[in-house]
């Protein structure tokens, strides 16, 4: 394939503030671990290495809301996540952190580095600042109204609603997310990556040096270069992170998107004395697994850090998958529209290939594709139980049955033996050249299409028809689908290596080596072991179950977002401070005629008895309300309704269906009493 003496595989690293879904694992996990087992099939030097990104302002965002330290919440989804893909068979080498001692210092000295020969740009500029919480805004810390949309809970690096991407500046009356305060410009002072300096040579590189990678990374990285580069600011002003190294930069940080790549490296540094050969070594190649949401991060900017810095290799690849939805629609963390890994390993318990399996074969490779629980199931019971599983226990059952569970010899062969045995090494180089190419779903349709020609031979060959009459026919045919098996066992340990595993069982063989597979894999006389089921029916309840589940969801979903209101600008505590609300009681009440919903009520307010007018007449009468207490906005400006002036508001609360309900104190207190 390559001259290259080794291979660095790199998963990108998810970062830990949630658990694992199944879109991330179709776009990077399942794809890096199939690449990674299969260049250590073929014997060759691979390292798989991975890790979480643990700095950044969601972090801190998280952890502000939870009222926790920022450790605390790194620390609890760190462990989920490695569990999470262990239990799956992301084979890592190794699965760090970049909270890790070893990280943060190779991540300072590589800045400071740069730093010291010149590398950054140095640059004061304007960014809003939060008085009373004595710090920069990141631009996830500032909200305001979209110039775009209008949506009012924009953030400052983007809207949410509209997709667009900002500047903290661009925002319509920005607000600080900490204290809800307008937010002043100040100077500040930051580091940056001058990209610009970077172009020329990003050109020659990825557009001439690198034309066979896949066209939604090529073609992202060309419209990018096309539009000029600018320099990139390596440091925030924040309170987690790694801390800048130099002296003076007291509560500023490395920014998360230089800090995190640096991760790969420091993996690496954690894993073997020997790193810098697989990150300095000319003979070795770097290939990055990510989802389209890092391609500029891995194939623009880092690389350009890497240039900068001098000593280190640049990628060979960066073999980027689009995105995966479910069920029709974008998966969103933050509206739990998604499947959890944690959540799948429990529900589908040893079911663990299956997952790999059918995220392989919908793999989001050119464009986005669709996970839905009936295609689940319909891949399980008609592929892998009614083929592949299909084809194995057939025959082992007929060696058990016709040759005491041993590997029978192999006779005279005909064109459909040889037919048969000459599909084995085509598959395998089918199979082989798919990997090569970073082609998944070709692959494992390929691997899987060695089973449904097993499976087919034996349906041709009937070898039960003629176990008493043509002895050496049979065991001509039995020895050919056992080499078949044999080879499906290492030609589906990439895809599916716990029932590669189970498979070698049944057999009682060693793992099979990408060299070793061919029509003699297995020996005449080999003792066979206790045949079972490689997979298992799926049926209908349990795929209902999560159906179930997911439409609980969809319709949780649509009901909170019918039922609440849509968000509002955030209010200062001054303003808060402004409203003046008072308990009042209900003197009088009388339906405002020619009116469905206006009732006029006469309130005492601790302060005077005013008239408010209030639309509740729809679902109150009046001798329901005379006598209760209510929270009143006292301070309203007067307003005049059907020719009656209203002097306040009764509070009420709203649901999804329109009912109305009195806001009151839940015990019986003075009029005019202080609502706080």
């Amino acid at each position: 394939m390559t001259d290259f003496k080794r291979t660095l595989v790199t998963a990108a690293l998810p970062y830990a503030n949630g658990p694992v879904h199944v879109g991330h694992l179709a776009g990077v996990y399942v794809p890096a671990d199939i690449y990674a087992r299969y260049l250590r099939l073929k014997g060759e030097e691979v390292l798989l290495v991975g890790g979480s990104d643990e700095h950044g302002v969601p972090i801190a965002i998280k952890a502000r809301k939870e009222g926790v330290a920022p450790g605390d919440i790194i620390d609890r989804y760190h462990h989920m996540i490695k569990e999470s893909f262990a239990g799956l068979g992301i084979s890592f080498d190794i699965y760090s952190r970049t909270s890790s001692s070893t990280h943060r210092d190779l991540a300072s000295a590589f800045f400071k580095k740069l730093h010291d020969e010149g590398k950054f740009v140095q640059r004061s500029s304007m960014q809003f600042y939060d008085e009373q919480a004595g710090q920069f805004l990141p631009d996830r810390y500032i909200t305001g109204t979209c110039p775009h949309c209008g949506n009012e809970r924009a953030y400052g690096d983007q809207c949410e609603a509209c997709g667009t991407s900002l500047n903290a500046t661009d925002l319509i009356h920005p607000l600080s997310a900490i204290t809800g305060n307008a937010p002043e410009l100040k100077e500040t002072t930051h580091w940056y990556l001058p990209l610009d300096d970077y172009e020329a040579w990003l050109k020659e590189w990825i557009l001439k040096e690198h034309p066979e990678w896949k066209p939604n990374v090529y073609g992202q990285c060309k419209s990018w270069l096309d539009s000029g580069l600018q320099p990139r600011a390596v440091t925030r002003d924040l309170d987690w992170g790694i801390p800048v190294p130099l002296d003076g930069c007291e509560g500023k940080v490395l920014y998360v998107w230089f800090d995190a790549p640096i991760g790969y490296i420091s993996a690496t540094k954690e894993l073997t004395p020997e790193w810098e050969t697989y990150w300095k070594d000319p003979e070795t190649r770097i290939v990055h697994f990510i989802g389209k949401d890092n391609i500029v991060f891995h194939c623009i900017i880092f690389p350009a850090m890497l240039k900068a810095e001098g000593s280190y290799n640049l990628p060979d690849n960066v073999p980027a998958n689009e995105f995966l939805n479910l069920e029709g629609e974008k998966i969103s963390t933050t509206r739990d529209w998604a499947i959890w890994l944690h959540e799948y390993l429990v529900d589908f318990k040893d079911k663990q290939d299956v997952l790999r399996y059918v995220l392989a074969a919908i793999a989001p490779e050119t464009k986005d594709s669709d996970f839905t629980w009936k295609d689940f199931q319909a891949r399980n019971n008609n592929e892998l139980v009614a083929i592949y599983g299909n084809f194995v226990n057939r025959a082992l059952v007929l060696a058990r049955k016709y040759r005491d569970n041993r590997v029978p010899p192999r006779g005279n062969v005909t064109d459909r033996d040889r037919e048969m045995l000459e599909e084995i090494p085509g598959a395998v180089e089918r199979v082989e050249a798919a990997l090569d190419a970073f082609h998944f779903r070709d692959a494992l349709r390929e691997a899987m299409g060695l089973a449904r020609a097993g499976n087919k031979y034996l349906a041709d060959t009937e070898p039960w028809k003629i176990a008493g009459s043509d002895p050496a026919r049979v065991n001509t045919i039995l020895n050919i689908c056992l080499q078949v098996a044999a080879n499906l066992s290492a030609l589906m340990e990439p895809f599916m290596p716990f029932s590669s595993a189970r498979l070698r069982e049944f057999m009682r063989i060693a793992p099979v080596a990408w060299r070793e597979m061919g029509d003699d894999a297995i020996p005449a006389g080999h003792l066979l072991g206790e045949a079972g089921l490689l997979f298992e029916k799926i049926d209908d309840e349990t795929i209902q179950v999560q159906v179930d589940r997911l439409e609980e969801k969809k319709q949780r979903l649509a009901t909170n977002e019918q039922s609440l209101a849509p968000g509002k600008q955030d209010v200062s505590i001054d303003d808060f401070a402004s409203m003046d609300m008072r308990v009042g009681t209900i003197i009088s009440a009388e339906k405002i005629a020619k009116t469905k919903k206006l009732m006029k009520l006469v309130v005492d307010t601790g302060m005077d008895r005013r008239v408010i007018v209030s639309g509740i007449a729809e679902q109150y009468a009046p001798g329901d309300v005379v006598g209760k207490q209510v929270c009143v906005l006292v301070n309203l400006s007067p307003r005049v309704l059907k020719g009656i002036e209203s002097r306040g508001m009764i509070l009420m609360a709203e649901d999804a269906d329109g009912k109305l309900s009195f806001v009151a104190p839940d015990g019986q207190v003075a009029p005019g009493t202080v609502v706080r």
